[in-house]
């Protein structure tokens, strides 16, 4: 079948990208990458693009398909067709032509065409230390000892293959460029999870600082999304912030805060009393005295305005919310004590 690529084009530091068409007569069961190859040995040998293993191993070949981050080697025409009711077409009603577009990764600037600069990628994994810790890596008199269970633990996070899919789609990076993003945090676990690892109270004070760490995800779900590996990042990023809030250890923050607090509040009421929300999170209390003067210039305009609630009516079923949350509380923790 005849299928029309839509490549978009770019040099490095040029003016905006180009959109330049291909049309191949493919099988349906041909991978983008396949195509790709077709094109640039018959068509255009310019185009840059980067591959390997073709064997979704390496993670090489991740490029955006019709608007999603994915592995260009893993996806074929059919499943691209298969995966929108209605791709767009091009052609007459009589002869139409399936169109696929394909995209540089996101979240990174454009060396050419669909090459990308990983540099940001790269070094925000190396932020969060993924290597077991100096003293898990000191040679030992024996060899480390793992139980299948101890070791299973580590499966998930273990088949990343680092294409930066996830990263290409993060949201996180919009509300705080420095967040060290999905990828790294999925690895950060597998640190945590580790039991041969020693450090694991700093890394989690490490993954607790603000909105770089574990609290920069916007919990948008695309990384879970588009993982060719099923790592399941935000999955992930999520064990460690439950970790973070069972770790007394781990300093008090406004994200740490943020998510207790809001389940005492609601809990006590139903739902949430803003005024003393703001008060506990950004104010700690009156203890944070910065956080404070933050809030007051809004307090002080709400007041002004008649629209600071003086009083909190607590929701009429406060009781079922309270049973719903010990519920929920209860079950997780009997998971954890399993895990």
């Amino acid at each position: 079948m005849e299928v029309l690529f839509k490549v978009i084009r770019q040099k490095q530091n040029s003016s905006p990208p180009e959109v330049q068409t291909y049309v191949l007569d493919v099988e349906g069961e041909s991978t983008i990458l396949d195509c790709l190859n077709r094109i640039k040995w018959e068509q255009d040998g310019t185009l840059a693009f980067r591959k390997n293993c073709r064997n979704t191993i390496c993670g090489s070949c991740a490029v955006r398909i019709n608007g999603r981050s994915a592995l260009a080697c893993k996806e074929n025409v059919n499943s691209e067709i298969a995966k929108s009711e209605k791709l767009p077409i091009s052609g007459s009603e009589t002869n139409v032509i399936p169109e696929i577009t394909v995209a540089p990764l996101g979240n990174m600037p454009v060396i050419k065409d669909l090459v990308v600069d990983m540099s940001s990628f790269w070094n925000n994994l190396e932020k969060v230390a993924p290597y077991v810790s100096t003293a898990g890596r000191k040679v030992p008199e024996r060899e480390f000892l793992q139980t299948p269970e101890e070791r299973s633990r580590l499966d998930q996070t273990g088949n990343c293959i680092m294409c930066g899919a996830c990263y290409s789609e993060c949201n996180g990076f919009t509300v705080e460029p420095e967040f060290v993003g999905p990828h790294a945090l999925a690895k950060a676990y597998r640190m945590v999870a580790d039991s041969r690892d020693s450090e694991t109270e700093n890394r989690l004070e490490n993954y607790n600082e603000g909105t770089k760490g574990v609290w920069g995800c916007t919990r948008c779900f695309w990384c879970n999304s588009v993982c060719p590996m099923e790592v399941a990042p935000l999955d992930q990023i999520t064990k460690i912030k439950q970790e973070i809030l069972a770790h007394k250890e781990v300093a008090d923050s406004v994200p740490l805060r943020h998510r207790k607090g809001l389940v005492e509040i609601v809990k006590q009421g139903g739902w949430i009393n803003e005024s003393q929300f703001a008060l506990q999170v950004v104010g700690n209390y009156f203890r944070d005295i910065k956080g404070l003067l933050s809030i007051l210039p809004l307090g002080l305009r709400m007041i002004a305005r008649g629209k600071f609630p003086m009083s909190f009516e607590a929701s009429e079923g406060t009781q079922q919310v309270r049973s719903l949350i010990d519920a929920v509380k209860q079950e997780t923790g009997s998971k954890r004590i399993k895990n």
